[in-house]
């Protein structure tokens, strides 16, 4: 099977992007391709699959295949990429426009350069989840109504502070004083699979640098080490609200591996992301 594909990344975070409009994938195998596409050695290499797609109650739809073949709920740099993807392909003529993911449509905007196209984007993601059952994460003892900021959570007989949030995936994040120390590979890999989290999570590690700026780096379920997750990004600043670190209502500027984002988490309950997206390359892989 020959399948057409445009390579882009937010901030590092690669997926390869199939153009839904023009070409289809059965249903069953999606997860597969996936997998073979993402593979570095013998695919194109990146952190998954997205499906750009018609949508029914939105502008556009995506899909997101982490590598190892499973759907995920959201993606930040994802929804940036869909959202240039969208705009340059003729598929959207208004720089702002809704865009479907599984957890939910979003409102996006684009920002363009001189000759038209895509410059950077800003998403509107929405409100975060906050309770501990929506997240979802399971608890042996108290309201599964609360909110988990800075709870105790043992990985391997260590103790550490946890704050948990949903943007549609859930998120958990610790906080370090020097995040070259960060203990992501040890943690996070056990963490994102914890029975805790019934539905697996994404693990961030976050140093805070000022009121209006903080470092980040994160274990991405299904995909492991990634140079950026806009979710988790927004995720951590709003994390960093509920902790007194940062304040609501300032954009914060996040440092990733792969770059900055600039997130708030604005006075009326929806957090909004602002950042770039990149094409790198077009082709056909062959399945």
């Amino acid at each position: 099977m020959k399948i057409p594909f445009t390579k882009m990344h937010g901030l590092g975070n690669n997926y390869i992007y199939i153009d839904g409009f023009q070409f289809e994938i059965k249903e069953d195998k999606i997860p597969e391709v996936s997998k073979e596409i993402s593979n570095v050695n013998t695919g194109i290499g990146s952190d998954g699959l997205i499906m750009v797609l018609p949508s029914k109650i939105a502008d556009v739809r995506m899909r997101i295949f982490n590598k190892d073949g499973s759907e995920a709920m959201n993606c930040g740099n994802g929804l940036r990429s869909v959202a240039k993807f969208a705009f340059e392909h003729g598929y959207v003529q208004s720089t702002e426009f809704q865009i479907e993911a599984k957890s939910g449509v979003v409102n996006a905007t684009v920002q363009l350069n001189n000759d038209e196209t895509v410059d950077s984007i800003t998403i509107d993601m929405g409100p975060p989840i906050l309770e501990r059952e929506k997240i979802p994460m399971k608890t042996e003892q108290g309201n599964p109504h609360e909110r988990v900021i800075a709870e105790s959570f043992e990985v391997e007989g260590e103790e550490y502070s946890a704050t948990a949030v949903s943007m549609g995936n859930p998120h958990i994040i610790f906080y370090v004083e020097d995040i070259e120390k960060a203990p992501i590979h040890a943690i996070g890999p056990l963490v994102t699979d914890d029975s805790r989290f019934p539905e697996g999570v994404n693990v961030e590690f976050v140093q805070v640098i000022n009121e209006r700026e903080i470092i980040f780096r994160v274990w991405e379920r299904g995909s492991g080490i990634t140079q950026a997750c806009g979710t988790g990004a927004c995720a951590a600043v709003v994390s960093s609200v509920l902790n007194g670190y940062v304040n609501k209502g300032q954009e914060v500027t996040v440092h990733l591996d792969g770059g900055d984002l600039w997130i708030s988490w604005l006075d009326n309950g929806h957090v909004l992301m602002r950042g770039p997206a990149v094409t790198v390359a077009e082709g056909v892989f062959w399945s």
